[in-house]
C-alpha cells in the first residue's frame, strides 16, 4: 500500500479518485486550492470510503508549499489532476491556462524529483487528437489539439516525457480520459462546478433542476447523425478506478493510454438520456458553434483492455441516474 499525493482532490474526478484509493488500501494526502473544489467533497469522500485523509490548501504552482508536504508526509506516489479545465474559457484566458496547466505541472514535477518521488499518474485529455472527424481515436494518432486547454495538456505530457527522458527511474502515464460524468452511486459525491459552468453534462443536471432555464447546445450542423456534437461519456467512479490501476502498473519511463467507453453519444441523445432519468423535461436551444469545439471524440480502448485489463462497463444511462441522485440530495451543491 501507498501514500499516494493526489493534487485537486477536492475536485470532481480528484475526490472520487480518492475514493478509490483510499477504497484499496492506500493513504491519501490532498493538496487543492479550491478555486474549482470544495472542502465539502473531502468530507463526503471520507464519509463514503469510512476512512480518512489528509488535505492541504496548497496551490499547485507553489514550490515553497509543495515543499512543506513532501517534507510532512513519506509520498509514494502523485496522482496529477490539479488544472483548469474548460474549453471555452481557455479560448478566452489562455495565459492563465498554460500558467496553471504547464506551470503547474513543471513545478510538481521538479518538486517530486527533489523529494525523491518517481511514481506520477497525469490527468491528460481526449481533447489533444483535435479534430480528427469520425472514427475511433487511438494512442498512436498525432496531436492536434484546437484550443489552448488541450495543448496546454499536450504540453504537460512533453514535459513529463522529457523528464522521463533525462530520469530513468522515473515511471509515469498520462490517461487521456474522455467526457467524465456521472458522480458516485451514494449520492454522497458529485459534480458541484463552481464559477462559470461550461460542460454538457452539469449544465444539463442544472437545467433539469430547474436552476436553469433551457440547455444551450452549441452547434447542430455537426457531421454526425443528428447534428450535435458526439462524445464518448465515461463514468466517473470508471474514471476514478482507471487512475487506481494506473497506480499499479507504472513502469520506469512515460507513456500515454486512453480511458473511454468506445461509444459516441450525440448531445441529443445525452439530453434524452438524462429526461428518462430524471423524469424531468430539458428544454433546449441550439446556438452556434463554441470555437475549439470539435465534431466527435470516441476512445480505442483496445490497448488499456489488453495491457492492463481495464474495460468501462456503465452506461449513459447509469450516470444520468448517478447524477440525479446526487442533484437530489444535493439541490444547492455542497454545503459552505
Amino acid at each position: 500500500m501507498a501514500t499516494v499525493l493526489v493534487t485537486g482532490g477536492a475536485g470532481f474526478i480528484g475526490s472520487h479518485t480518492c475514493v478509490e484509493l483510499l477504497g484499496h488500501g492506500h493513504d491519501v494526502v490532498v493538496v487543492d486550492d479550491h478555486s474549482a473544489g470544495s472542502p465539502a467533497a473531502l468530507d463526503a469522500v471520507q464519509a463514503v470510503a469510512g476512512r480518512k485523509l489528509t488535505a492541504h490548501r496548497v496551490d499547485v504552482r507553489d514550490r515553497a508549499g509543495l515543499d512543506a508536504v513532501l517534507t510532512a508526509h513519506r509520498i509514494d506516489a502523485v496522482v496529477h489532476f490539479a488544472a483548469r479545465k474548460a474549453v471555452s474559457e481557455s479560448v478566452t484566458i489562455p495565459l492563465a491556462y498554460y500558467d496553471t496547466n504547464v506551470g503547474g505541472t513543471v513545478t510538481l514535477l521538479q518538486a517530486m524529483l527533489d523529494h525523491g518521488v518517481r511514481r506520477l499518474v497525469f490527468s491528460s485529455s481526449c481533447s489533444i487528437y483535435g479534430d480528427t472527424g469520425t472514427g475511433l481515436l487511438d494512442e498512436s494518432l498525432p496531436a492536434r489539439p484546437t484550443n489552448p486547454y488541450a495543448r496546454s495538456k499536450w504540453m504537460c505530457e512533453q514535459v513529463i516525457a522529457d523528464a522521463a527522458a533525462r530520469h530513468p527511474d522515473l515511471a509515469a502515464v498520462a490517461l487521456r480520459y474522455f467526457n467524465p460524468a456521472g458522480a458516485h452511486p451514494s449520492g454522497l459525491l458529485g459534480e458541484d462546478p463552481r464559477g462559470a459552468v461550461t460542460n454538457v453534462f452539469p449544465l444539463l443536471v442544472q437545467v433539469a433542476a430547474g436552476r436553469r432555464e433551457w440547455l444551450q447546445i452549441f452547434g447542430g450542423d455537426y457531421p454526425t447523425p443528428d447534428g450535435t456534437a458526439v462524445r464518448d461519456y465515461v463514468h466517473v467512479v470508471e474514471i476514478a478506478d482507471g487512475h487506481r490501476v494506473a497506480l499499479d502498473r507504472l513502469e520506469p519511463g512515460m507513456r500515454v493510454l486512453n480511458l473511454g467507453t468506445g461509444v459516441g453519444t450525440s448531445v441529443r441523445q445525452l439530453v434524452a438520456a438524462f429526461a428518462a432519468a430524471s423524469g424531468r423535461p430539458v428544454p433546449c436551444d441550439v446556438v452556434d458553434r463554441r470555437p475549439g469545439d470539435v465534431a466527435e471524440l470516441v476512445a480505442d480502448t483496445a490497448v488499456v483492455e489488453r495491457d492492463w485489463g481495464w474495460r468501462a462497463r456503465l452506461d449513459v444511462a447509469a450516470m444520468c441516474r448517478d447524477a440525479w441522485r446526487f442533484q437530489q440530495r444535493h439541490p444547492d451543491g455542497y454545503p459552505g
